[in-house]
């Protein structure tokens, strides 16, 4: 079993910039590939972005590439999505997961975080 904690989230204006943070408790943080999607009202989770175990590798949607970055510290059982350059758009619940393999479909995760919430002004 493990444990999410999502942290970070907040308002920011256009342009700004936010770091989310997701503490993992419990089984070994090092086990597993950590993904972030978010959810505005009334819409589906839609994927933001993964990485791996190791942080060999990391995934990207299409409307976060060049400006969101994903990391880890399993040091600190810790995974970041550091947001660059906001916008209005990027409004939303933001929820990290934990599963066997870094994926874009959420189904793929076990564990998920209860989400911190991004409002960016225009």
């Amino acid at each position: 079993q493990v444990q999410l904690v999502e942290s970070g989230g907040g308002l920011v204006q256009a342009g700004g910039s936010l770091r989310l943070s997701c503490a993992a408790f419990g089984r070994t943080f090092g086990d597993y590939a950590m993904g972030w999607f978010r959810q505005a009202p009334g819409k589906e989770r839609k994927f933001v972005a993964a990485i791996s175990w190791n942080a060999a590798s990391t995934y990207y949607a299409d409307s976060v590439k060049g400006r969101f970055t994903i990391s880890r510290d399993n040091a600190k059982n810790t995974v970041y999505l550091q947001m660059n350059s906001l916008k209005p758009e990027d409004t939303a619940n933001y929820y990290c997961a934990a599963g066997p393999w870094a994926s874009g479909n959420s189904r793929q995760y076990d564990y998920w975080g209860q989400g911190t919430q991004v409002t960016v002004s225009s």
